[in-house]
């Protein structure tokens, strides 16, 4: 399933790790990310901690299908439905995976893969360039997973049928149909959502024609699943013996409908408010959020720098050499933390951040593109410079992050 334009998540249902100071192993244990697994591609992998209350419940509902089918196992059935828990989990890693290299091979950065509750997320930070891409980047995950169905299929073939063995390549062939005809289904945040955005945008020409499409598709999808679904199994549409309306597996089969359909809801609409923002994102142009700077020397008292500011009508301070280059950037709130009393008697260089790399910022940058820069190089401010390397001003990470809200705060929350 898909959650957004930059959150890739499949199968019913972004930090990127570091490493730590001194050469010591990352922690196992991520804060908010869950517990980290590995990093195939480069990637991290997380499970979630909701996994392990799905691992638990698939392996009590598949403990008792082989109570039926092999009585013989007793307790030890639900050794043999751990197992098949942790080997659909595994489809699923691969499933996330193909979206995983996909994106990787269209130079989209990925945060991390997420197993959780209903499947997994692959977070993907930027979107495809093209229609096509955006195609092939939804599709191969279900089309990994009829790949995975079919490896199984020809597994059951050499196999005994009855045995232990049979009964989990025909669990995890069956599983593995389900998760890419789920994923299929034409609506956000699923893949087929996706792909569906895909073919509108490409006949369309706008990309946010393909969402709007998508979206109001996904929202349509949730509604047939939250009606459709407990009917369908209580009239044993799905090859299992008709439910009486009100027994428990009729009101289980009504809960799992309303989550379904809950988490399709909320994504569609997630999908669409993250695509209105990224259409405003443009709005966010250093340029504009640049403020006028004065150059001073390093031992300039900040009670003199400060009056030329003002004399200037300028809002930051650079600090320059004897030839003229700047070498570093006073910080707004050193400048607040200086008694008024104490401020003849300070030197501005005590308040500066030294310019390193990535603290020069071009004033043509806009959007996504002026985001992903300041990320890379976390600071308070930055010395913003034209083409030709004149100094043009500061931005400073406050006014950009209150562009930001205010960016967020204009786009309507629902399909529209």
């Amino acid at each position: 399933m898909d959650n957004s334009g930059q959150r890739q998540s499949d199968n019913g249902e972004s930090d990127r790790a570091t490493e730590p100071e001194g050469g010591k192993q990352p922690r196992p244990r991520d804060v908010g990310g869950g517990f980290l697994m590995g990093r195939p591609f480069g990637v991290p992998v997380y499970v979630s901690p909701s996994w392990f209350l799905v691992a638990a419940l698939i392996t009590w509902v598949f403990g008792g299908q082989l109570d039926r089918v092999l009585p013989e196992l007793g307790a030890a059935r639900y050794l043999v439905s751990l197992f098949f828990a942790v080997a659909f989990y595994a489809s699923v890693l691969v499933h996330e995976l193909a979206h995983t290299v996909a994106a990787l091979r269209f130079k989209l950065p990925v945060r991390r893969i997420q197993l959780q509750f209903f499947g997994g997320v692959s977070e993907i930070e930027k979107e495809t360039e093209t229609p096509g891409r955006e195609f092939v980047l939804a599709f191969v995950g279900p089309l990994l997973s009829l790949v995975l169905a079919g490896v199984f299929y020809l597994g059951m073939m050499v196999v005994e049928p009855g045995t232990v063995p049979g009964v989990l390549l025909a669990g995890l062939m069956i599983s593995n149909l389900i998760v890419a005809a789920f994923n299929l289904l034409p609506g956000l945040p699923l893949d087929g959502g996706r792909m569906l955005r895909a073919v509108v945008w490409k006949i369309s020409g706008r990309p946010m024609t393909g969402t709007v499409a998508a979206a109001w598709s996904g929202r349509a999808l949730a509604v047939a699943v939250l009606v459709g679904l407990p009917l369908l199994t209580q009239a044993g549409g799905l090859g299992e013996e008709p439910k009486s309306f009100g027994s428990v597996d009729s009101l289980t089969d009504a809960l799992l409908a309303a989550i379904l359909a809950a988490i399709i809801w909320t994504g569609a609409g997630n999908s669409l408010r993250m695509a209105r923002l990224r259409e405003r994102l443009p709005d966010l142009r250093a340029r504009t959020l640049t403020r006028r700077a004065v150059p001073v020397a390093a031992d300039t008292p900040l009670s003199e720098a400060l009056r030329r500011a003002n004399e200037a009508g300028a809002r930051a301070l650079v600090v320059v050499d004897g030839h003229g280059a700047p070498t570093a950037v006073v910080r707004e709130a050193a400048i607040v933390g200086v008694p008024e009393h104490r401020r003849p008697w300070v030197a501005v260089s005590g308040l500066a951040q030294d310019l390193k790399d990535g603290m020069r910022v071009s004033a043509e940058l806009t959007g996504e593109e002026l985001l992903d820069t300041l990320r890379a190089t976390p600071a308070t401010e930055y010395l913003v410079v034209e083409e030709t390397g004149e100094v043009y001003g500061v931005l400073s990470t406050a006014d950009v992050e209150r562009a930001f809200v205010a960016a967020m705060a204009r786009t309507p929350s629902g399909p529209s």
